[in-house]
């Protein structure tokens, strides 16, 4: 059986172990698969220190350094993306397939910050409109917060943590950075790239904490800003401590997807079976409610169940798998238990309801008259393989639907009629209306977050940058040259 060993953290430029430590398992089949060293009060102190510290130095960092820095790093990557790939399968159940996704766009996010740097900054801000300034001329700078509490998901372990350090590396900002407790190898795989491209010490700090621990990062006051991605309730939890740190949430939701009657049916089935389904389903943009036009309903019905029982299931090491393990046991459990409140209130089994160990096979529920939007797999955020129909009478009626959730983050839209795609752009309350293909989808330049319960503030990487820093003016009110 494979295994990683025992991961420590990463503090002030060098590896820490600490006496607490847990273990880790291959959700596929449970075996143990490395230790992991757990930071307790003193580690969290040394971290804090630590970055502050570094701070005092990477504010002052030239542009270029930064952006060399941010170059090698992404160079790092590549070189060890193998080891970063396994680490990813073995602690995650990610298929290896979108697993090598994800480390190709980690490798593009560390490139394009350091790119970003030298567009980034100083504007010359016009003063001498007003009557009363005539000499005014003026400079804006963004200047960086400080340290920045960096708090990522088990579902994208490098990437979603990648858009937090590199905007905060090339903005001049420290990170504290704390992994997902399942997966923290390629957080400290960062750290040690970090170091080695001759970032001071401390630039990126890791650790990997339990929530009491980890909660203190959105109160100690030599924290600058907090940016987490995960959970909802989690989410708003921190916000709600960070009285006076600056805080960027990227969390859950219930993606919507229309399928309009005027639309390539077999295209939108096949794409929408991949965005349902994908890494068993537990993406933050995975399509879980479907509205189809009424004249289609039963067209793309069809489709999209043969769709996903051709999705391939099981071991995340086969180049075939689409839908590996849940996370753990606790996930799957509670995804079955879902499953089995939607059959009992009389919605349709179109396919899947089926598990062996950590494995759900996917599932398409039809939903059958309003009150089935008060289940759980409708109104909440399933996080599994789990997507349910129904048929709406309008365009417009699908908008309406697609609303009628706490979450916003994004939505996909099928259609030919240009007004719709408008219509959906103009009335979706969500960050972002994917026009042909499903929500999941993402390039990693754009404004990403979203809406209503959904998050706070954005990550792309310039959009994360603004967030990392504050706008400072400066005034020159230099008199003209007296004539001799």
């Amino acid at each position: 059986m494979e295994t990683l060993g025992h991961q420590r953290l990463f503090i002030d430029g060098k590896f820490v172990d600490s006496s607490d430590r847990y273990d880790t398992r291959y959700p596929y089949d449970e075996h143990v698969v490395g230790t992991v060293a757990r930071a307790g009060e003193s580690e969290l102190k040394a971290a804090l220190v630590s970055s502050a510290t570094a701070f005092a130095k990477t504010r002052k960092l030239s542009r270029a350094a930064r952006a060399n820095a941010l170059h090698y790093i992404s160079r790092g990557i590549a070189q060890r993306r193998a080891e970063i790939e396994r680490a990813i399968v073995l602690c995650t159940g990610k298929p290896i397939d979108y697993t090598r996704g994800e480390v190709s766009r980690a490798i593009s996010v560390f490139a394009l910050a350091a790119e970003e740097i030298a567009r980034f900054g100083a504007t010359y801000e016009p003063l001498d409109f007003d009557p009363l300034c005539p000499n005014a001329r003026g400079i804006v700078e963004r200047f960086p917060l400080g340290t920045i509490a960096a708090i990522g998901p088990f579902n994208f372990p490098l990437n979603l943590l990648a858009h937090k350090i590199a905007p905060a590396i090339a903005t001049g900002n420290s990170v504290i950075a704390k992994p997902p407790p399942q997966c923290p190898a390629p957080a400290l795989i960062l750290a040690e790239l970090a170091r080695d491209a001759g970032l001071p010490d401390g630039t990126l700090n890791v650790i990997s904490a339990d929530p009491p621990i980890a909660e203190r990062l959105a109160t100690d006051p030599r924290v600058a800003m907090v940016s987490f991605t995960g959970s909802a309730a989690v989410g708003w939890a921190l916000k709600a401590r960070a009285v006076r740190q600056r805080v960027a949430l990227e969390l859950g939701g219930n993606g919507a997807l229309i399928i309009d009657e005027n639309t390539d049916l077999e295209y939108a089935a096949n794409r929408a079976a991949r965005g349902a389904f994908l890494h068993a389903g537990q993406v933050c943009i995975s399509v879980q409610r479907i509205f189809v036009h009424r004249r289609a309903y039963d067209s793309f019905v069809k489709l999209f169940v043969a769709a996903s029982e051709k999705v391939g299931v099981g071991d995340p090491m086969d180049e075939k798998t689409l839908v590996g393990p849940m996370i753990n046991r606790a996930a799957a459990d509670r995804v079955m238990e879902w499953i089995a409140q939607a059959k009992a209130a009389g919605a349709g089994i179109l396919c899947g309801n089926r598990r062996e160990g950590n494995v759900l096979w996917p599932t398409a529920i039809e939903l059958r008259n309003r009150e089935h939007r008060k289940l759980r797999v409708w109104c909440e955020e399933v996080f599994g393989p789990v997507a349910t129909v129904e048929a709406v009478d309008s365009f417009a009626d699908a908008v309406a639907a697609a609303n009628d959730s706490p979450y916003g983050l994004q939505a996909g839209v099928f259609t030919e009629n240009l007004e719709h795609a408008f219509e959906a752009f103009r009335d979706i309350d969500a960050g972002g209306i994917i026009v042909g293909d499903t929500g999941v989808f993402r390039v990693d330049t754009y404004p990403f977050g979203g809406m209503k319960a959904s998050g706070l503030g954005r990550e792309g990487i310039r959009w994360a940058m603004e967030e990392m820093t504050n706008p400072k003016m400066l005034v020159l009110n230099i008199a003209p040259a007296k004539r001799q």
